[in-house]
């Protein structure tokens, strides 16, 4: 089984770098928005791609457009004011999400009745208009954009399309499907393939016409373009086909055809699958799901087929690690470095250097990094320091459209940062929605939320109690809309719920977002019409006193305690409150952490790899970490696995011991395994009519322990609000955040902003 040893030690680094001695505010560790480097002459200067030139060197990354489309596929207004915003931003390069082009041969990229989910530039001329609206509105802000077309998903397709029209999903080869892998995916043949081939040339002609500025091939991830340009999933062993790199070629000469030689063609890829460095032999070769994708592309595999590429046509790469399988690496979460695929940028860059790879205009071909680059100074150190030719954002244009011009201005302060959570940009439009962001609730919304809400033609004295996102977030729109507002908190700082939250190193995004409403708050307290009320506890009969026209309670929740017995016989502590004072561990070094979801988790890794403690998480539901996104799932499972943490599902804890944990697992066979990162958990509404459900079999089992730590979520604390409305302390009263339901950032951000608009 091949082993690319750079790869192996990016892989098992990616794990523990919060250990390395020097990992603060660089490549590598975490990342901060600082200015140190600023001006940023690298990132704002020119570059050449074809006959193209972009104005800096700032790439939007494909962040979504699903759902942002009429069902006929055409671009509606919410795909374009959702680009417009990024193009006013500042930013270089725009691409658009991934835009298929095998609709008719791959049956999982359209729905029932011939509709789509995706945008098209395929289906008629009726689409046409859309992307030439699109393209027009872009340029104006001084913006170029590509359109991302993708031949298809193929394993990591839906496949409901074989429950709900009787049809397999397709691969290069028979491969299980990625979603479902009791379902087999159809070998494509290569009259298919070759329509897929004709079809890219028709809309990369189309797009030409509707004025956008280059095509971009989305060849990465484990999507239909690499099944069929990796062995790993392009097993054929006859037709044109079975030659791994001949359809990623004869791709992009068709396409060249059609647009001429000047026209930019932009290529995604992985260096590398990753699969065998990420899983090693015994589970590559011992999981159903896994064993057929041993034989993928090495690096040196990867830039010879990149070499070739450029002869072909290709103009411009962009280039990570991992596929759908490792998720976590090609959707970098929260846990993974900042500029964690720098030096596979660098790898590239050095290889085309060495080689005198020039395109065919002539050019050196730009290399695009991307992994965890929203950090001003660490996106330009990398441009400086020759890693890469340009810079590639995603989630942290979503999370402030603004960072272009931000950190032109030197402005790195006021840019709202992006924290990792993933639940907006991916997890929304995996449950069927669009891309949102969990820290601007404007994103997906900017056809109908304006940039600047209106001024409030009633000015209202409000206030808000809890100074948590939900809290801030309302507090300042409100503020801003010409309300006097006080901002009312019991203890001594704003935030909530996530200063504890960013106290694992892993947790340095969220810590910028909490540096960043500090930031806001601090500008606006002291301004006219905005108080900050710290150490003030606030009971119903005072807010009564105050004689607010409104008020808005933000509080939070209670953490859940569980009775169970002999507590008396061990210490025991909140998640909560460990993570706000590490100095409660007082010596343990064997911990239980009863609650396996996203915050018991996190606490584990905080204490497996800050700590060196000896950890157990217990969980009661057949999954840890249910309804997380895929990408921060796998990572904190996967790494908890590598540290040896013990993880235990369908686990039944029942008391404790003298210096134990009791309880009764269940250990049949047909239970899920804990560490499963390499499937994902379907969505409740998605039935899967293969699954097993798993027996009942349990074994009673005691775990040494020294301190038990309970993350077993909590219920909203409604208490103040409703004694409040009882008392009919105001003639508003709103309850929103975690007070309402407990939830994550993303609810508690869209509640205030969509509630500060509004009041």
């Amino acid at each position: 089984m091949k082993i690319d040893p750079k790869v192996q030690e990016l892989v098992n680094g990616y794990g523990n770098w919060m250990q390395k001695e020097q990992h603060e505010n660089r490549a590598g560790g975490t990342g901060r928005m600082t200015k140190e480097l600023y001006p940023y002459d690298s990132l704002f200067s020119p570059i050449q791609c074809n006959r193209v030139t972009i104005k800096n060197r700032m790439v939007m990354a494909p962040m979504g457009n699903i759902d942002m489309c009429e069902e006929t596929g055409r671009p509606n207004d919410k795909m374009l004011q959702y680009f417009f915003a990024r193009a006013k931003g500042g930013v270089g390069l725009i691409t658009t999400g991934l835009i298929p082009i095998s609709h008719g041969v791959d049956p999982s990229v359209t729905e029932l009745g011939k509709l789509s989910y995706f945008p098209r530039i395929d289906r008629s001329r009726t689409v046409f208009a859309g992307w030439r609206d699109l393209a027009q509105g872009c340029h104006a802000y001084g913006s170029k954009i590509f359109i991302q077309l993708t031949p298809g998903l193929g394993r990591v397709g839906n496949p409901q399309c074989l429950i709900n029209e009787l049809k397999f999903p397709v691969s290069a080869s028979f491969n299980p499907n990625f979603y479902i892998a009791d379902i087999p995916c159809m070998r494509l043949s290569d009259g298919k393939l070759k329509r897929i081939i004709r079809n890219a040339g028709q809309a990369a002609a189309d797009a030409q016409v509707s004025g956008l500025d280059g095509v971009y091939l989305h060849g990465h991830e484990g999507y239909l373009l690499e099944q069929l340009t990796n062995p790993a999933f392009n097993r054929r062993n006859m037709g044109r086909y079975a030659n791994w790199q001949r359809f990623g070629l004869d791709l992009i000469e068709n396409i060249r055809k059609r647009v001429g030689p000047h026209y930019p063609i932009m290529y995604r890829i992985d260096l590398s699958l990753a699969l065998n460095e990420t899983y090693g032999e015994v589970r590559m070769k011992g999981e159903k799901s896994l064993r057929k994708f041993t034989n993928g592309r090495t690096v040196a595999d990867t830039l010879e087929y990149m070499a070739n590429l450029v002869k072909a046509g290709v103009d411009m790469f962009d280039v990570d690690l991992g596929c759908y399988d490792n998720w976590w690496l090609p959707h970098p979460p929260e846990g993974m470095p900042a500029g964690c695929f720098l030096e596979i940028s660098k790898i590239v860059k050095d290889y085309f250097k060495e080689k005198g790879v020039k395109s065919n205009a002539g050019l050196e071909v730009p290399v695009v990094a991307v992994g965890k680059l929203g950090y001003p100074d660490i996106a330009e150190k990398a441009l400086r320091d020759e890693m890469c030719d340009m810079a590639m954002l995603g989630r942290p244009l979503l999370a402030d459209p603004e960072w272009c011009n931000k950190a032109y201005r030197g402005e790195v302060e006021k840019i709202r940062p992006c924290i990792g959570c993933q639940e907006g940009c991916i997890n929304e439009f995996v449950e069927g929605g669009h891309p949102q962001c969990a820290v601007n609730a404007r994103t997906g919304f900017e056809d109908v939320l304006p940039d600047i809400p209106a001024q409030a033609q009633v000015k209202k004295r409000i206030g808000v109690i809890g100074a948590g996102p939900a809290g801030v977030n309302l507090a300042l729109t409100a503020w801003k809309r010409g309300h006097t507002v006080e901002l009312i908190e019991a203890t001594g700082g704003i935030g909530g719920k996530i200063v504890p939250g960013c106290k694992p190193k892993i947790k340095f995004d969220i810590e910028n977002y909490l540096q960043y409403l500090k930031n806001e708050v601090q500008a606006a307290d002291g301004q006219p019409g905005f108080t900050l009320r710290l150490n003030t506890m606030a009971s119903a009969a005072w807010i009564e006193q105050q004689k607010y026209d409104a008020v808005v309670f933000a509080i939070g929740t209670k953490a859940a305690t569980p009775r169970f017995e002999g507590a008396d016989k061990m210490r025991t502590v909140q998640a909560t409150d460990l993570l706000a004072d590490p100095a409660l561990l007082q010596g343990a070094k064997k911990v239980t952490v009863i609650g396996g979801g996203v915050v018991g988790c996190e606490l584990a890794y905080f204490l497996t790899y800050e700590k060196g403690c000896d950890v157990t998480v217990m969980e009661m539901l057949p999954e840890f970490m249910e309804g997380t996104c895929t990408a921060n799932r796998g990572y904190l499972l996967h790494y908890l696995e590598e540290a040896g943490t013990k993880l235990y599902n369908l686990a039944k804890v029942q008391g404790f011991g003298a210096g134990t944990v009791k309880a009764k697992v269940n250990t049949s066979k047909t239970k899920p395994n804990p560490y499963n990162t390499w499937q994902p958990i379907l969505p409740k509404n998605i039935e899967n009519p293969l699954a097993k459900k798993p027996g009942v079999e349990e074994t009673e089992i005691e775990v040494e322990t020294d301190l038990v730590v309970y993350a077993m979520g909590g219920k909203a604390d409604d208490g103040l609000y409703l004694a409040a409305q009882k008392l009919r302390a105001a003639p508003e009263m709103y309850n929103i955040g975690d007070s309402f339901a407990s939830g994550r950032v993303l609810e508690a951000t869209r509640a205030g902003y969509n509630l500060g608009c509004r009041i």
